[in-house]
């Protein structure tokens, strides 16, 4: 259940549970289930049930099985903290990527409400990032929710961005990807909404990501903010990881250490 990634901000996907349920505007489009149904088709017995929850207990050991350092994204096809999700096998996949401590792993969730509920129920590694997605201002509240959680970093994935974002508090953050949504129905993104959390970013010191400008031909649009790319990880990442290999700008702030 993992593949390298061509996820700009990360080298791997690790999917112990896949599929899941839309809650909000950013999940209309959803990139996973789309791909999820095409996995089905193909007859892939892990989609077997297409996007419906699944766990995938037989994948909760596979970080320890890689022995080169990695940058891993933690459920790129479902919510690890999904309300079908049992507590138990939460804590389970957390007690992997603590003993696969020689790996970083990313989780993101759209659910900040059972995060902050269950977060002091989670034995809480150095090594795992913790975000929650953010796709306008009526979703600022899963900030607050994050900012309880006692992860080595606390990181926000704005990501599709919906709308502007003028009140953003950065307070206890450690990072922040923006990105406008891509592929079949991509609605467009301001990008005076993008400069506005860029701005904030620089104010507050806080590691600033582009992923992209998106559309339904993403590929088209780039990367490029203002004539550059921002490729910005927060300063726990490890020098050593591969990451510095990817395509893209990142190798100037890992040889400075960020």
């Amino acid at each position: 259940m993992a593949t390298r990634s061509q996820i700009e901000w990360t080298e791997m996907t690790w999917n112990p549970v896949t599929g899941c349920t839309k809650i909000s505007p950013g999940c209309k489009h959803c990139y996973a289930e789309r791909m999820a149904k095409r996995l089905q088709a193909m007859g892939q017995e892990r989609y077997r049930n297409g996007f419906q929850l699944t766990l995938q207990p037989d994948s909760l050991e596979e970080p320890l099985r890689w022995k080169r350092s990695r940058m891993i994204f933690v459920n790129s096809m479902s919510d690890l903290f999904h309300k079908q999700v049992p507590l138990e096998y939460i804590q389970r996949a957390f007690s992997v990527m603590r003993d696969a401590h020689w790996h970083t792993f990313q989780i993101l969730t759209k659910r900040g409400d059972r995060l902050r509920a269950d977060a002091h129920r989670i034995d809480w590694p150095a090594n795992v990032w913790m975000g929650v997605s953010v796709e306008s201002s009526e979703y600022l509240h899963r900030v607050e929710q994050l900012r309880t959680v006692p992860a080595a970093v606390r990181f926000l994935s704005i990501e599709p961005l919906l709308g502007p974002i003028p009140d953003l508090s950065l307070a206890d953050i450690g990072w922040v990807i923006v990105g406008g949504e891509s592929g079949p129905g991509a609605r467009p993104m301001n990008p005076s909404w993008v400069r506005t959390i860029r701005e904030r970013c620089l104010e507050e010191g806080v590691p600033f990501f582009f992923k992209q400008w998106g559309g339904v031909w993403k590929s088209r649009q780039g990367r490029e903010l203002d004539g550059r790319t921002w490729d910005e990880l927060p300063r726990r990442v490890r020098p050593a990881t591969q990451l510095a290999r990817k395509p893209g700008n990142l190798s100037p702030y890992l040889a400075a250490g960020l």
